[in-house]
């Protein structure tokens, strides 16, 4: 199987997608998060020696290894959609300004359930703590123990399933149907987008702080304790970059297991610096859910084979994530366990800490065969974003 795929499907960012994600949801999210007092912006580093090593101008990426406490970008999105969908309830029983302690009774009326690889439960299970409510988690037998240790501390009841991920999602919500529980997925289908949207949404918020480093010159290098100085405006939403070391990136590469991040970059990008970006999606190489849909032009479920990227190891994408993706992102490309594991490391070297699931994007980067970094002109003067999504384990 082929390891890149450019998309041919590619077309112009509408009015149609920003509707679903974009730079008013980015601000929504931040304005919510704002209000969180675990909540900061998390780094925007800059990759030197990795630039070296790719032959691009600059790379950037965004560390979210500790965003609020909680080891990964997943926290801008379970904690968002429930509170979203919480606070919804709560204006349709008492009106649109409920106090604190009806939207507290709300959220405690009914139990929520996820299914999770570990980062998404443990964000859920954070947002519906705070409000008062019971999470229920089911995680698949692969899941390492110390996510399922993490989720108890934090409240949440964990239940173990056999099987893979699918099958704990599968079995979460057989479970939310049965109960009556709040099913809350990042993984969208017919009939079952609201919530898996609002999550998307919530991640937007990442992408909004880096368009704003980068306006403010908040970038660092990963060697110095001190920003790169200031940077030129981006040009504000649909605009161009601006001045040498605020201008936007090129290339963004993103890893994807459903899609809920990569759709969440693509949104964002298309509409704050328009349609010269190239977003490349990233996905473990056994596990290529949205690179066959691109080839096969349609949303297609994946047998594939195991991949130590236990929480990109998704076979079917989500629909939403799918429907952006397949018209806003580039290209499609695929990386092995051990190219992920060793991008990890020249992360490590460069003081950047996080997983090889964290690292997929740079693993993109790195494996890219001359002839789609041709495709894709990615070359000397190319400035790359990358989001280092979760803590090393």
């Amino acid at each position: 199987m082929e390891n890149s795929w450019l998309n041919t499907a590619r077309e112009t960012y509408t009015a149609n997608e920003r509707e679903l994600l974009g730079v008013a949801h980015a601000e929504q999210a931040r304005a919510f998060f704002g209000r969180h007092p675990a909540s900061r912006a998390t780094p925007l580093l800059s990759l030197p020696s990795m630039a070296s090593t790719a032959g691009v101008a600059s790379i950037l990426v965004k560390d979210e290894s500790g965003r609020m406490g909680l080891g990964s970008f997943k926290a801008l999105g379970g904690m968002y959609a429930v509170a979203r969908l919480v606070r919804t309830e709560a204006e349709e029983r008492h009106g649109p300004r409920p106090t604190e302690e009806q939207v507290r009774e709300v959220a405690a009326r009914t139990p929520f359930v996820c299914a999770s690889a570990g980062n998404h439960g443990i964000s859920v299970t954070a947002g519906v703590r705070e409000l008062g409510g019971d999470p229920i988690v089911f995680l698949s037998e692969d899941v390492p123990e110390d996510f399922a240790r993490r989720l108890r501390r934090l409240g949440a009841e964990v239940r173990r399933s056999p099987g893979d991920y699918e099958q704990s999602m599968a079995a979460a919500q057989e479970a939310a149907e049965r109960h009556g529980w709040r099913l809350i997925s990042d993984s969208s289908w017919d009939g079952y987008t609201a919530v898996p949207l609002d999550i998307m949404r919530g991640y937007t918020a990442l992408f909004d702080e880096v368009a704003e480093a980068l306006r403010g010159g908040a970038t660092e290098s990963t060697g110095a304790a001190e920003s790169t100085g200031a940077v030129g405006d981006t040009g504000g939403a649909g605009g161009p970059g601006g001045v040498e070391g605020g201008e936007a990136p090129s290339h963004v590469f993103v890893q994807a297991g459903v899609g809920g991040l990569a759709a969440a970059a693509a949104g964002y990008v298309r509409d704050r610096w328009g349609e010269q970006p190239k977003i490349v999606v990233v996905e473990p190489q056994a596990a290529p859910c949205l690179l066959v849909s691109a080839r096969e032009g349609r949303p297609t479920r994946v047998e594939g084979g195991r991949t130590l990227l236990g929480r990109l190891d998704c076979r079917e994408p989500s629909l939403v994530a799918w429907r952006l993706l397949s018209r806003l992102a580039d290209a499609f490309v695929t990386i092995t366990d051990e190219e992920a594991e060793s991008a990890a490391r020249l992360l490590a070297a460069e003081s950047v800490r996080v997983s090889a699931c964290g690292a997929a994007g740079a693993a993109g980067l790195l494996s890219l065969d001359q002839a789609t970094r041709t495709a894709l002109e990615l070359g000397p003067a190319s400035r790359v974003l990358l989001v280092g999504s979760e803590g090393a384990l």
